[in-house]
């Protein structure tokens, strides 16, 4: 069959970061804003492909064979959760997060625990020893008969291992740290990085083995390397965590075989990570008696729900500048919310020093927190506690109303279950939600009635009204 050529003059300089091309030389990229990353790669010639004979033919979609594409479970349930059910044979997973936040912990646990039912797993670190590796696992209870380390990064010698060894599940850590020898530039480079996926990719559909690679992230926390990267892999998971909390979170930012609304939980210590299926303790403090400036929320990560405690102080300034400082809140809606109380409830808070902070380390940022945020500010101006069994969600508009929020029902169960029994709702929202036995919840149309009803429930006193309350 002939095959019909073009020829042209291909982009002769590319940007070593992001890939970037430009026909003639610049000091700086001019996508990724990078300083001598721009190199000639020369001339190339770019070929029109025409037909090719079909090897295999098209099926119809109902005869398609789907238990190829069933998930295994790894016997981490956390992760499993985020996954949608496990591994899928072929599949493979990119797991990014921040330097020390234990991506490497946690896969070594998943293949420990894979290679326990049986099955051989090939573990290729780019970045440690075999001895580091193994002194990790002997820490972490890792240790398993099946499961193979390599220290490699080459390539051709990482395929070569697949070849040999035909794993069930191979671990590569990480893919930045692999370069090919028929590709030109350092390992982690957008070419080399484009070039070892591939190749593994290509080798994870053809063998069927299930492949998670650890992938570095950059300083603003996006993934290093070419943004295709995230588009040849089947899963992307980010990693999250403070340093300074054994906290954390993974979520999956894309899943061709599941969800991406979960989110699974963890517990990192010396000893290894452990999953924590109600980690909502996590999050509130340890005191017996209410204090001037905190209120407990219940957000949604994913589509569970977590109660967090939001904690604000207002101080007088000294500064002609406030200082406006916050830790686990996105500060622009922080800055919003401040707004809203100075200008629609009369809340002497403008000309002040604000700090406002999450317990636990976790990071809240859906809207839903708005209300919460708003009681906990409104009781440290005033100087007076809520009550230690009231929760609050509902997101804050401009105008200083309350909207509903999603999710109410879980929010309502999640609160009710850890002993809650009043919650500041926004106006309308019961219409479609039940009420849990136990717990009462007051409606609040805006921002000055919500301070209002915060103000009676002030003390933790019971209550004998009905369960469900307008304000």
């Amino acid at each position: 069959m002939a095959t019909r050529t073009t020829t042209r003059r291909a982009p002769g300089f590319r940007c070593g970061e992001c890939g970037w091309t430009t026909v003639k030389w610049v000091g700086r990229c001019g996508e990724c804003q990078a300083w001598g990353s721009v190199a000639e790669t020369g001339a190339a010639t770019a070929t029109r492909t025409t037909a090719a004979p079909v090897v295999t033919p098209a099926q119809r979609i109902a005869d398609v064979d789907v238990t190829r594409a069933a998930a295994r479970p790894t016997g981490v349930d956390e992760f499993d959760r985020v996954l949608g059910g496990g591994l899928v044979p072929g599949g493979v997973v990119l797991v990014a997060g921040e330097p020390g936040v234990g991506k490497s912990t946690l896969l070594l646990d998943v293949a420990a625990r894979t290679a326990r039912s049986g099955a051989d797993v090939l573990y290729v670190s780019g970045e440690e020893s075999a001895a580091q590796v193994r002194t990790r696992a002997e820490r972490i209870s890792a240790m398993a008969d099946s499961l193979y380390l390599a220290a490699e990064t080459d390539l051709a010698t990482v395929l070569g291992h697949i070849e040999s060894r035909s794993p069930a599940l191979l671990v590569v850590d990480s893919v930045q740290t692999i370069a090919s020898g028929d590709v030109e530039g350092q390992a982690g480079n957008v070419s080399q990085v484009r070039e070892v996926a591939g190749s593994l990719i290509q080798a994870a559909k053809a063998r069927g083995v299930a492949v998670l690679l650890v992938g570095h992230v950059t300083k603003d926390g996006s993934i290093a390397g070419p943004r295709v990267l995230e588009h040849l892999v089947d899963v992307v998971i980010q990693f999250e965590g403070d340093r300074h909390s054994r906290l954390r979170l993974v979520r999956a930012v894309k899943n061709r075989f599941g969800p991406t609304d979960e989110v699974g939980c963890f517990d990192l210590s010396d000893v290894g990570i452990t999953g924590l299926p109600d980690p909502s303790g996590l999050f509130l403090s340890s005191r017996d008696h209410a204090v001037p400036g905190t209120c407990v929320t219940v957000t949604l990560e994913g589509r569970r729900p977590l109660v967090a405690e939001v904690q604000a102080l207002v101080a007088q300034s000294t500064l002609p500048s406030p200082r406006r400082t916050s830790s686990g809140l996105d500060s622009s809606r922080l800055a919003m919310i401040i707004a809203v109380l100075d200008k629609r409830a009369g809340a002497p808070v403008g000309s002040r020093d604000i700090f406002a902070a999450t317990v636990g380390g976790v990071r809240i940022t859906e809207p839903a927190a708005d209300l919460a945020i708003v009681c906990a500010l409104a009781s440290s101006v005033v100087d007076q506690p809520l009550a230690t069994d009231v929760v609050a969600f509902g997101e804050v508009g401009l105008a200083g109303e309350v909207r509903r929020v999603t999710g109410l029902d879980r929010r309502l169960a999640e609160a009710a279950r850890l002993g809650f029994r009043h919650a500041l709702v926004p106006v309308g929202s019961l219409a479609d939600s039940s009420v849990p036995e136990g717990i009462r919840a007051v409606e609040v149309s805006d921002v000055p009635r919500a301070i209002a009803a915060m103000g009676r429930l002030a003390g933790g006193r019971p209550s004998t009204a009905p369960a469900v309350g307008t304000v």
